[in-house]
Parts: C-alpha cells; structure tokens; sequence
C-alpha cells in the first residue's frame, strides 16, 4: 500500500519535471518559427501547448499536481505579459492578455476533470478544440485569401472560421464517439455535433482581444457537459 502512494507521488512529481522540459522545448523550438514572422512562432506555441494534456493524463492522478504547472503559467505569463519575458510569445504590439487566457483555461479544465469530476480525459477536447481548432484558424486565415468579416470588436477571415468549425465538428465528433458510444447510431447526432461546433465557433469569432483562449475551452466544456 505505502509503495503505491510512494509510486504515484513520484509519477506526480516527474509529470511536473515532463511537463516543464515540454515546455521549454516548445519554446526553445519556437524560435526557429519566429524567422518566418513573430505570428506563426504565437502560433506554433498556442498548438503544441495544447498537447500537454496528454502528460497530464498520463502522469497525474492527484488535482493538485494537475494544476501546479498552469497555476505558475498563469503568473509567468502575466509577467512575460508585463515585462516581456518570453519574448517569441509576445506580440510586439499587446493586444489582451491571450496568453495568461491561456493557462488560466487550463488551471481551470484541471480543476474540473481532475478535481470535481476525477475524470483527466474530460478536459482533452476542449483543451484541443483551443490549441488546435483556434490555433489552425488564425493559420489558415493567414494562408488563405478569403473575405474578412466583423462581429463586434474581432475581425475573423471565412478561411479562418471554416477551418475552425471543421477541426471543431472533428474533435466534437470525437467525444461524442467516445464519451455517448451508442449516440452516434442515431439519426440526430450530426446535428447536435454540428450545432455544438457552430456555436463553439461563433464563440471564438465574437471573442477579441484573447479572450478566446478562455471562452472557447470552457464554452466547449460546458456544451458538452451539457450533451450529457
């Protein structure tokens, strides 16, 4: 018994080490992207952040292990934010504080997947759907020539916001495979994940100034709370 709980609390322990060296990792690797523009290194940092849910599942089995590395994200981003310390993440302009968004979404997923429901997976597609899905857009919106459109404050590209719903309606598919195994035999589940990812998407074209990095990956998990 005593050399199981000695067991798991190193696991903890080493997914913090792992999870610290990915990071640098990313970064360090960023700066090979920030030649080709400042925007696709943000880019490239915003996507492979998203991956570190995978060490988090794999190795933390305790909530506060799980929020230990976002919760210091949070505070190393806002002084990155401040004093621009991380330099190949920074904007040279600011425009909002995306990045704290960022870690501060993740403390918050941890909390809920790890602590309130004990169940790490729970948080995997929202956390993907921000990394990958608005991460993917902002590129394809560059990429591709398409017409821009404003809702509110935000300028979206169509190019953008369709490569958005698409790896949305993915990774919404997906959990609904997983999670309702038998729901998507019925008739009406490419609706309700069409839906789910049209209003995830309108939510990251509304949301200005990196508020995204929140309102989709807790937007994302609450619909599919929701779904049931």
């Amino acid at each position: 018994m005593k050399n199981n709980i000695k067991r798991g609390i190193e696991m903890n322990f080493l997914g913090i080490l792992v999870s610290y060296v990915y990071i640098a990792f990313i970064i360090v690797f960023a700066k090979i992207f920030e030649k080709k523009g400042k925007e696709i290194s943000r880019k490239f940092i915003h996507i492979m952040l998203g991956n570190w849910w995978f060490i988090a599942m794999f190795f933390f089995t305790n909530v506060w292990f799980a929020i230990f590395v976002p919760a210091t994200f949070v505070i190393i981003n806002y002084l990155s934010y401040k004093k621009d310390i991380i330099k190949v993440m920074e904007r040279d302009v600011q425009d909002g504080l995306g990045t704290v968004y960022y870690a501060l979404s993740l403390l918050i997923l941890a909390v809920v997947s790890f602590g309130v429901y004990k169940q790490p997976s729970l948080g995997l597609i929202p956390n993907l759907i921000m990394a990958y899905g608005d991460g993917l857009a902002a590129v394809f919106g560059k990429l591709i020539k398409s017409k821009r459109y404003k809702l509110g404050d935000t300028k979206k590209s169509f190019a953008g916001s369709l490569a958005m719903f698409v790896i949305t309606l993915l990774l919404v598919g997906a959990y609904l495979i997983y999670y309702h195994p038998g729901f998507w035999q019925t008739t009406h589940w490419p609706i309700v994940a069409v839906l789910l990812a049209f209003a995830i998407t309108a939510l990251e074209a509304t949301s200005g100034k990196g508020t995204d990095n929140i309102t989709v990956p807790l937007g994302s998990l609450i619909m599919l709370l929701l779904v049931g």
